[in-house]
């Protein structure tokens, strides 16, 4: 059954053609859809499932957004939204250290942040459309979506916000979806002792796990391993029992908590491969144009910075002060890799150190001794508050 916040498609037959056809309806394809709305462009926003909906994500959010949130007519405090100022990492080896996060963040949950933006949009007109895009084809300056439910659609602009991995990346032949993607996601919701005020991220043998409170007094609890060192277990009951609980830490929340769901979510085949940020002419945004590890907490935050910076461009665009398709996909490659460049390096260089148990527990003696370090290192997986 279709969540009453969707719009039939069928009953807008005379709007087939729309200004921005969006694929896909999490934090990056929402926001998109707001923004360009709200100066009158006409959007279209398919996403295959309905709202509200839980997904496999660290729930935390750097402060930086708040400003665009705001711009937005967004107050994610006003639905739930959890402050956050501290911060805590363990190693493998069960060493604590402690910071102040240098901006400070929040937490909320996906399905409560989805729902508010998906109603947000709504209110704006744009139309979301529970469906599953099967084709993009792009001839003669125009861009047409075919659909599984079989509905056709055009636009002048189309952006890919369709998350970390979808059938459209295979079929768009992406280089990323050729190279191994040996990562597993799993996440659940508990009820039990922690901290309103503190996002932590204890590391085990083969993954690290992210935990902080979201709306309703709940905590998230999302960790990532590798495939590899999972499937030696026969279950996630039995990978926690035996490699996540050699953390003393996340031992004592799993066990001193009680679950909310029946059953923890995951995802698998997780890439953190290096993507364009344009294929095909298509605009992508958010995890559809790069992920940063989890372990950097931030993910979140850059799908919404990276819906801010294509709709900007696509606004100009579309109002004339970017004369070309061609300098449009020029400016938006430039300003996606001045923005996240570095931030996915230091994702990546900090992932590899805390694979490796003597290095990491090295790293954390020299932060215990030099705690000044930890602000500056998180600085370069999070930015300043966002420019409106």
């Amino acid at each position: 059954m279709k969540s009453p916040s969707y719009r039939d498609i069928n009953d807008k037959s005379n709007l087939v053609a729309f200004d921005v056809i969006i694929i896909g309806g999490g934090l990056a394809g929402l926001c998109n859809a707001i923004h360009l709305s709200k100066f009158g462009k006409r959007v279209l926003l398919i996403e295959k499932n309905s709202y509200p909906k839980h997904k496999v994500c660290g729930e935390y959010i750097s402060n930086e957004v708040l400003p665009y949130l705001d711009f937005l007519d967004i107050n994610p405090f006003d639905f739930g939204a959890v402050k956050i100022d501290n911060f805590q990492l363990s190693t493998t080896k069960n060493k604590l250290i402690s910071a102040k996060l240098p901006l400070g963040g929040f937490g909320i949950s996906r399905f409560q942040l989805d729902l508010v933006l998906s109603e947000k949009a709504i209110e704006n007109s744009v139309i979301i459309l529970q469906d599953s895009v099967l084709n993009i084809n792009f001839s003669d300056a125009l861009f047409t979506i075919e659909t599984k439910e079989n509905k056709t659609f055009t636009s002048k602009i189309a952006i890919g916000a369709f998350g970390k991995r979808s059938l459209l990346d295979v079929k768009m032949e992406r280089s990323f979806i050729q190279k191994k993607s040996p990562y597993l996601g799993v996440k659940i919701h508990v009820k039990g002792e922690f901290p309103r005020d503190l996002v932590a991220l204890h590391n085990f043998k083969g993954g690290y796990c992210g935990v902080s409170k979201v709306e309703n007094n709940a905590i998230n609890l999302c960790y990532i391993t590798n495939y590899s060192v999972f499937k030696e277990y026969k279950n996630i009951e039995d990978f926690q029992e035996k490699v996540v609980f050699k953390n003393r830490f996340l031992k004592e929340i799993f066990k001193n908590s009680n679950p909310i769901w029946d059953k923890p979510l995951s995802i698998s085949q997780i890439s953190f491969e290096t993507k364009k940020p344009v294929e095909n002419h298509v605009l992508m945004s958010g995890d559809a144009a790069g992920m940063i590890h989890p372990l950097c907490g931030n993910g979140m935050s850059m799908a919404i910075q990276s819906a801010q910076m294509a709709s900007k461009l696509i606004l100009n665009y579309l109002n004339g002060k970017i004369d070309s398709r061609n300098e449009l996909e020029k400016q938006y490659i430039r300003q996606w890799n001045k923005k996240f460049s570095l931030r996915l390096k230091a994702g990546h260089f900090i992932a590899m150190l805390f694979r490796k148990d003597k290095i990491a527990s090295i790293l954390l003696q020299i932060l215990k001794k030099l705690p000044f370090l930890l602000p500056i290192i998180i600085k370069f997986t999070h930015g300043k508050p966002m420019k409106i």
